[in-house]
């Protein structure tokens, strides 16, 4: 993303960096070498305890941030309101992070805290920027980002479940499960082939019209093995594709089905930095498995800050492992 020199500039980045037009919402940024390291948003809290504020603040400081960007969105903005702001200005102030800026969206006006000019910041504020006419917004575009979503409503609607599909639930069920007793290498490779064709299905045509192929991989996927080697599976140039395909997969995923499919976008929209869509996959994982160990473990990655960029090194120690345990080596 290119510099960000403005208010108008910053209310324009935030829905794609966070993948919605935030509302109720406090939205903290980090910087580093002036440009966005982070961006994290909650919902804006009626009040706020210490212990919050300490995490916060902590995922702020990560990679050696060096000053920090707040956002307020609330309407309206009342004494118990700038108290909530006041407490995680003095927390991220109290942390050694210095504030760059501070803005407050209030019934679709904007205005900085930090700006003393009234004629550039007037008290009762500007008028919020059209994003789709913004400068940020044409250049992210450009770039092959999406329009973000209008409300976080809409991003949630985006990954849920599509009508039930009974031919492919037919399909599904008459998929053999695996025989952990006998057999039980080759139905994994069977399983991780069914992902490479899955994958090249979807390179090719946009998207896989195989129902058997489809029913194959979503009774596959359940095996920690292969669920395992199609999240080692992505790369860099295939980032976008897999994005694409484990979602059209979720969508369609019958009930006891989604969970693997769920932690498999989860972390690829993490890794494109989609942080909101991959908490909301999480939810979708956990109401149909609420015990699916992954999950849990995506969350605590997902809340610590842990940078996106880091699935690619864990891929690059994984899949080798995985292949040479499957093939005794690559396919």
């Amino acid at each position: 993303m290119s510099t960000l020199t403005t208010p108008k500039d910053l209310l324009s980045a935030v829905p794609f960096l966070i993948g919605f037009n935030p509302q109720d919402s406090i939205v903290l940024l980090s910087l580093k070498n002036a440009a966005i390291a982070m961006a994290i948003r909650i919902d804006f809290p009626t009040q706020i305890s210490g212990d919050e504020l300490r995490v916060l603040t902590s995922h702020l400081s990560r990679d050696n941030a060096e000053s920090a960007i707040a956002i307020f969105y609330k309407s309206p903005i009342g004494e118990s309101q700038k108290e909530v702001i006041s407490a995680v200005l003095a927390a991220i102030s109290d942390y050694g992070l210095s504030l760059r800026e501070v803005i407050t969206v209030e019934q679709n006006r904007y205005r900085s805290l930090i700006c003393e000019d009234q004629v550039c910041c007037p008290e009762e504020g500007n008028e919020l920027p059209e994003l789709i006419e913004s400068r940020v917004a044409a250049e992210q575009v450009a770039e092959g980002r999406p329009i973000p979503y209008a409300t976080l409503e809409q991003l949630i609607e985006s990954i849920s479940a599509l009508d039930g599909d009974k031919e492919l639930v037919e399909l599904v069920r008459k998929v053999d499960q695996i025989d952990y007793d006998q057999n039980l290498l080759l139905s994994q490779r069977q399983g991780a082939r069914a992902v490479n064709d899955f994958i090249k299905e979807f390179e090719e045509h946009g998207l896989v019209k195989d129902k058997e192929l489809i029913a194959l991989l979503l009774v596959r996927l359940k095996d920690l093995q292969v669920r395992d080697y199609a999240l080692g599976s992505v790369g860099a140039a295939s980032l976008d594709t897999c994005f694409t395909a484990w979602r059209f997969l979720l969508r369609l995923a019958p009930k006891g089905y989604i969970a693997p499919v769920a932690n498999l976008f989860a972390a690829v929209a993490y890794e494109r930095g989609d942080g909101a869509l991959a908490q909301r996959a999480l939810d979708r994982a956990e109401q149909d498995d609420p015990t699916y160990s992954m999950s849990k473990l995506l969350r605590q990655v997902f809340s610590s800050g842990w940078a996106p960029n880091s699935f690619a090194q864990m891929r690059s120690e994984l899949h080798p492992k995985i292949c040479s345990e499957l093939f005794s080596g690559t396919i």
